[in-house]
């Protein structure tokens, strides 16, 4: 096989993996919130869904991040979405880790709370935790918090 051919092959490959992960994301999280107990009271579904969010693994956890990757969404749902990602946390550290000792929620040694999902969004917003830290941005991202 040519070297061109194999490019193909293999570009065509990765489609197909992305297709694949799509199509598992969308079923994942419709069947997600499908199960979710919801009231029909609420007038707006994505609070509902957000209020109903609760964290018991870590596909939970992946539900909430998928929600925020749309700037809008978060910007119309940030005080809910605050609540929810502060839970997430709170979760993680306390019963996947099993860490009691860290105060929760977050303070800076300025004894002001960390808004731990405006430092999640802004670490995000530079490309993430790893090149944040391999390009020396910390001094960049706190003051956005």
């Amino acid at each position: 096989m040519k070297e061109e051919e194999m490019g193909v092959v293999e570009k065509q490959k990765m489609m197909n993996k992305e297709s694949e992960f799509m199509m598992f994301k969308t079923k994942y999280l419709n069947d997600y919130f499908e199960k979710l107990e919801i009231s029909s009271n609420e007038p707006d579904w994505n609070v509902m869904i957000l209020q109903t969010m609760k964290f018991k693994d870590f596909l939970d956890c992946e539900a909430l991040l998928d929600m925020m990757d749309d700037d809008e969404y978060v910007g119309k749902y940030k005080f809910i979405l605050q609540t929810k990602f502060d839970e997430m946390v709170e979760w993680f550290i306390t019963k996947k880790l099993g860490v009691t000792t860290r105060p929760i929620p977050a303070y800076a040694s300025n004894n002001r709370k960390v808004s731990l999902l405006d430092l999640y969004l802004a670490i995000e917003s530079e490309g993430g935790h790893r090149k944040v830290t391999e390009n020396n941005l910390w001094p960049k991202v706190w003051p956005k918090i």
